[in-house]
């Protein structure tokens, strides 16, 4: 069985950056471990013990490691603004490969926009996120049948989504970052309009 010591995660879970986990597992390919959940970018200031939700973080993340390499091959996950595309590819550093599948859907771009962006080594698909939630989004980004994934466990549909992520070839405008920031619109407040 694979332990996430063995994976590109190790890191990452040894600073505490992989939070609220469906997934925390090895999957039903050999030797691939998966994750799906959140991982912190930015951490808060603790007082004495409390542990506090980080100040930012990349949600609704799915991720794959192969026991023995140490990049992700292929990773999802939303960012509420572009900006944080540097937070995460430095928080992520050395798990980043020049061939890996990593697709960000993004709050505040252009919701008809899909761009590819070179960030600290690798390449990121910058994606529109449409009221839904990342799993879904990229189940048409790939064309995935919900059904087909119906029957399967959490770690089945996430081995699903990632071997199928790893063939995506499609190719978007290039933007460099720089660009990036000066298209984004304003950050939105998650929290505004909620019950309190």
């Amino acid at each position: 069985m694979t332990t996430i010591q063995e994976t590109a995660f190790a890191r990452l879970e040894s600073e505490g950056r992989l939070l609220n986990s469906v997934l925390k597992a090895a999957t039903h390919k050999p030797g691939r471990f998966g994750f799906r959940g959140d991982i912190a970018l930015k951490f808060q200031a603790k007082l004495a013990d409390e542990a506090r939700p980080p100040e930012i973080s990349s949600d609704q993340v799915i991720a794959v490691a192969q026991a023995g390499e140490s990049t992700l091959p292929f990773l999802t996950g939303f960012l509420l603004s572009f900006e944080y595309l540097k937070l995460l590819a430095e928080v992520l550093g050395d798990t980043l490969s020049p061939t890996g599948k990593y697709f960000l859907f993004v709050d505040n771009i252009d919701i008809s926009k899909k761009y590819q962006c070179e960030y600290g080594g690798a390449t990121f698909y910058i994606l529109p996120i449409d009221e839904s939630t990342v799993y879904n989004e990229l189940l048409q980004l790939l064309y995935i049948d919900k059904g087909d994934l119906k029957k399967l466990d959490t770690a089945g549909k996430t081995d699903a989504v990632a071997d199928k992520a790893l063939q995506f070839n499609d190719s978007f405008p290039k933007i460099t970052y720089e660009e990036g920031l000066a298209l984004m619109g304003p950050v939105r407040n998650l929290y505004e309009n909620r019950p309190v």
